[in-house]
């Protein structure tokens, strides 16, 4: 996945720029960025705090860690059946 050039802080603040009243294809010409991505963040920011955006990407990153321990147990499981002769 492509890393984002815009922090969690920076997107928060350009979506608090929306709120204060500027419009919202102003808010998109002056920071670079197209409206459909202003509205992605806006569904996954939106009403967010910093530090609320800080806890999610912990959460996130946890949340993959734990995917991909989860899937190298379930593949050495599978390894582990087959070796025995077990369907």
């Amino acid at each position: 996945m492509r890393k984002s050039r815009f922090t969690e802080e920076q997107i928060i603040a350009i979506l608090a720029e929306q709120e204060r009243g500027l419009a919202t294809a102003e808010v998109c010409r002056k920071h670079g960025v197209s409206t459909a991505t202003f509205y992605k963040w806006k569904a996954k920011f939106g009403g967010m705090d910093i530090s609320d955006a800080r806890k999610l990407k912990t959460l996130e990153s946890e949340n993959a860690r734990l995917k991909k321990l989860l899937a190298d147990t379930m593949l050495d499981n599978a390894v582990l059946k087959d070796l025995l002769g077990k369907p």
